[in-house]
This record gives C-alpha cells, sequence and structure tokens, in this order.
C-alpha cells in the first residue's frame, strides 16, 4: 500500500473531493494502460478507467468498497471490466492502413505497423490464458507490481502468484513454439 493510500481512502469515503481526484491522478494513468494492453483500445481503456472510478465511488457511497489495498481494489474492477468488455467485444485486428508514421517515435510507417501487429498477436496469445494467468503477467510485467501487490489485486497468496506466472510463461513459450512449427512461418524444417 502506498504511504498515502490509507490517508486518500480515508478521506475518499468522506467524499473529500481533494482525495478523490489525488486517487484519480494517482492511478488511472496504470489503470488506463493495463485496459489498453489487454483491449487494444484508447477508447475502451478509456471507458474501463471511467467506469472503475464510477464503480468505486458508488461503492463508497453504499458503504462499500475497500478497507485498505486501494490500488489492488481497483484492479480488481478494471480488471473485471475488462474481461466483460472483451468477451462481449474482442479488439479487432490492427488497421495498417491507418498506421502514421509517430514523428516522436522516430519509426517508419512500416516499423510502426510490424511493432502494430506484434503488440495485436501478444494481445491474442494474452487471451488465450486463463484469466489469473494474463492478469498476473499483465500486474508484475507491464505495471511492474511486486509479487505482494499482484497477490493483492488478484486476491490470492503470494506464492500462487509465482506459480501462475511460472504457468503462464510455459504456455506462452508452448504457444510460440507451436507457431514456429506451422507451414508458411520459414521456420520449419531449417537446421
Amino acid at each position: 500500500m502506498l504511504p498515502m493510500e490509507a490517508e486518500w481512502l480515508n478521506a475518499a469515503k468522506q467524499f473529500n473531493e481533494k482525495a478523490l481526484a489525488q486517487i484519480y491522478e494517482a492511478y488511472s494513468p496504470e489503470l488506463f494502460r493495463y485496459a489498453y494492453r489487454l483491449l487494444g483500445s484508447e477508447q475502451a481503456a478509456e471507458d474501463v478507467v471511467g467506469e472503475t472510478f464510477h464503480r468505486f465511488l458508488r461503492a463508497i457511497q453504499g458503504g462499500g468498497g475497500p478497507n485498505k489495498h486501494l490500488r489492488a481494489y481497483l484492479y480488481r474492477v478494471a480488471h473485471n471490466l475488462v474481461i466483460d468488455r472483451h468477451r462481449r467485444n474482442p479488439a479487432p485486428p490492427v488497421d495498417l492502413e491507418n498506421i502514421e508514421n509517430n514523428a516522436a517515435s522516430n519509426l517508419s510507417p512500416e516499423d510502426e505497423a510490424s511493432q502494430a501487429l506484434a503488440a495485436e498477436d501478444v494481445r491474442k496469445k494474452l487471451w488465450q490464458l486463463t484469466d489469473d494467468q494474463r492478469q498476473v503477467l499483465i500486474l508484475k510485467y507491464y505495471q511492474g507490481l511486486s509479487n505482494a501487490e499482484a497477490a493483492e489485486a488478484i486476491g490470492k497468496p503470494a506464492g500462487a502468484v509465482k506459480a501462475l506466472q511460472h504457468r503462464a510463461i510455459n504456455s506462452l513459450r508452448r504457444m510460440m513454439n507451436r507457431e514456429e512449427m506451422k507451414p508458411g512461418t520459414g521456420q520449419e524444417g531449417t537446421s
């Protein structure tokens, strides 16, 4: 738990606008990145963040919500929203026609397209994992959470996080190996 988190949470339960704004400012960027990595759409990620905070406000208004581990609570809400949204509307494939050269990235349109396709491939593979495996990988490797923080977010012991991480990595490795063996990949039968 961040040092300010307990203070923010107590103030938020009193509907202190400053505390609510600080919570939003502190957590909305990382929740956006989390949702975007899984959904591949800025609009969908923004919707998830907005709904996450809406549900948080409704929960505390009704006397519920987290008593501690605010960040973990917000990740759980966002995760459930991402899962629901993905089940209703899987991410569309990357539209290569609309890839624009981003001057800030110094990439050519071809390199941007290649990166977009690689990101889409990773996203598809992540969705083939179990919910818990996918969430652990995103929280640990993309969001930078520790085992303890990831455990709080998914509501499991730290040992379970380690086991889920191990199984997820092995599953991804198997998916990649199967893909290399497909005809037409240029990888089969080379010595």
